[in-house]
């Protein structure tokens, strides 16, 4: 485990001080591309929702031919990393009852008696760095026109470490692109300790998924657990045990870059669907339309957002941090690219804030509604990016939004099948940030 850890800050640094393009890394693959090669088909990646490897939801479509871009936000999420400090607690629960277990009787778990967990906390791995680096090169090849020696990318980042170490590795990257004719710099990081547009932190009495995630983890797991616990006699798994175990499947094979033993229990078991539609519950019920202090924690980005796209100050009185904001040194207007990085949590919240991916009613925890456009491997994979694109069409100040190159559809502000609306009506059409979610931010305190 301390090797891991130390090859991937080893990996990071590296590529952060020499932008240098990291060797012997996976090239970033678009939706025609294929998938990244890491002996795990492309279902199953996908299967595993907001442990996903990046993948494009759409090809890229340029805007329409009577319109030029003019400006780009990009806010990203980290790339691949370990569990969280507290889901490896709940891993190593789930191995300590296995390793108790003196003979394993179904072959599906003979690879344990040579088994060790080995998976770091928190931090980015090698992979998700990688991945990092290959979205800024992308960045620059794709928005590039937009820049010249006072022109250059404005960056900013949450202050987690993992968030912090992608943004250095998408500045790598895009230097990489420009043949360092261009070398952006991560310029702002935000204390997640304190008002933060780019983490959901400033919501204490926000609810969790966890009512929703906990019933239908009870429809689906029961089998499952029951498969494991007849081949490992006194291990005695929950089906949270269960859970925890399938998402080794994901977390190994990223840190590895190879197939993880435990894909092989989560293919025999089928777990695909379920384990993905327990990663849309948890979203939505998280900080989606689910949640009803959810939305609200998107709010300040929406609306720092609207002072670049508009080049006014930022009117807010939510998560901004007023004295960043109001700097031109750490929040300047004009510039012709951003480039923020952040969370899963907090995207889906800004997601939800702004009105992407609306659902017709919430999702039913005991049962998946097959035509629900809600699917988080499309929406907050690791490495998830929204990129805001304002537009002059013809004079007209105009925008519009892709997420990971799929284009919104932005009915809310009257655009058509080109995805393209007004700036006005935009802005119009985000009244509950411009509200400062209508109320529902001092909820967050009550």
């Amino acid at each position: 485990m301390a090797l891991l850890a130390l090859l991937s800050l080893t990996y990071i640094s590296y590529a952060y001080a020499t932008s240098l393009q990291p060797k012997h890394h996976h090239e970033l693959r678009d939706v025609d591309g294929g998938v990244p090669p890491l002996g795990v088909s492309r279902s199953v990646q996908q299967s595993w929702v907001m442990y996903s490897p990046y993948f494009a939801a759409e090809p890229y479509r340029f805007p329409p031919k009577s319109c030029k871009i003019d400006q780009v936000n990009i806010i990203q999420r980290h790339g691949a990393r370990f569990p969280t400090s507290g889901a490896a607690d709940r891993i190593k629960t789930a191995l300590d009852k296995l390793d108790s277990v003196e003979e394993y009787t179904d072959p599906l778990l003979d690879f344990l008696k040579d088994y060790t967990y080995d998976l770091g906390e928190d931090d980015l791995v090698p992979f998700g760095a990688a991945q990092s680096f290959q979205s800024g090169q992308e960045a620059f090849e794709r928005y590039s026109f937009l820049l010249n020696r006072t022109q250059q990318p404005f960056v900013r980042a949450s202050s987690s470490d993992r968030v912090i170490a992608t943004a250095n590795n998408w500045t790598a990257g895009f230097a990489v692109a420009s043949a360092h004719h261009y070398s952006p710099v991560l310029s702002v990081i935000l204390s997640e300790e304190g008002n933060d547009t780019l983490d959901d932190n400033l919501c204490p009495s926000a609810g969790s998924s966890n009512p929703q995630t906990d019933v239908w983890l009870a429809s689906f797991a029961p089998p499952m657990t029951a498969r494991l616990n007849a081949g490992a006699s006194g291990a005695n798994l929950t089906d949270t045990d269960t859970y925890n175990l399938l998402t080794l499947c994901a977390f190994e094979t990223v840190a590895h870059e190879q197939r993880s033993p435990w894909c092989g229990i989560y293919e025999e078991l089928r777990a695909g669907p379920a384990f993905a539609y327990n990663g849309d519950i948890d979203k939505f019920y998280g900080t989606g339309y689910g949640q009803p202090l959810g939305p609200v924690q998107g709010v300040g980005y929406i609306n720092e957002l609207i002072a670049r796209l508009t080049g006014t100050p930022v009117q807010d009185h939510t998560q901004t941090n007023s004295t960043l904001d109001s700097d031109p040194a750490t929040f300047p207007l004009g510039r012709t690219l951003y480039a923020d990085f952040s969370h899963d949590n907090q995207m889906v919240a800004i997601f939800s804030a702004m009105g992407l991916f609306k659902q017709a009613a919430p999702l039913d925890p005991t049962k998946p509604d097959p035509d629900r456009t809600w699917h988080v491997e499309k929406i907050v994979p690791f490495s998830t990016r929204m990129v805001v694109e304002r537009l002059d069409c013809r004079g007209t100040a105009s925008v519009r939004i892709l997420v990971n190159d799929a284009l919104m559809p932005l009915d809310f502000c009257g655009a058509k099948g080109d995805g393209v609306c007004a700036l006005d009506a935009f802005v119009n059409s985000q009244a509950y940030a411009r509200n400062d979610g209508e109320g529902d931010f001092e909820k967050c305190f009550e």
